[in-house]
């Protein structure tokens, strides 16, 4: 068996780099973390009390940059095998199971340990809230709820 190796550029390089920075850039769901946007903006605050915690996972959506960077190192990898349709076959073979492997890599990156909280607020109404297991909670504290709608954050009540 002979391997034919083909240069690698430094565009084909930074391209591969910047689809894998891009596939890992993944919006938090910390109670910790603010977004630019988040800042400056009148919150709504609620006061409860957490009547239970049960530990989930939250998985952000994949965004394919796994897929891709798995697809193209697998491709040149494969590629590097044999001469003529031995290199083609190498080469689709490559991609095809880098592919699997980067989506499998980018799924598990993108899960992260969570809470979901349930809450009774002061008003008697109970929410409950999923967000990363950041903020260490349990049954008994006081907590504000902060936001509205789609981003709320749970944070406890300093004694």
């Amino acid at each position: 068996m002979k391997f034919h190796h083909r240069p690698i550029t430094l565009a084909s390089s930074l391209g591969l780099c910047l689809l894998v920075a891009t596939g890992c850039a993944t919006r938090s769901n910390s109670a910790d973390i603010y977004r630019a946007g988040e800042t400056q903006v009148e919150q709504v605050v609620r006061l409860g009390t957490v009547k239970s915690v049960r530990s989930v996972t939250v998985q952000r959506d994949a965004k394919g940059g796994g897929l891709v960077a798995g697809a193209v190192v697998g491709g040149i990898a494969g590629s590097t095998v044999g001469e003529g349709k031995g290199s083609a076959i190498g080469s689709v073979l490559g991609a095809l199971g880098g592919a699997v492997v980067g989506q499998a890599i980018e799924e598990r990156a993108s899960q992260k340990a969570g809470y979901e909280l349930t809450i009774q607020l002061d008003s008697g109404e109970t929410r409950v809230i999923v967000q990363e297991a950041d903020v260490a909670l349990k049954a008994g504290d006081r907590v504000r709820l902060i936001g509205s709608g789609s981003a709320v954050r749970v944070t406890p009540i300093s004694p």
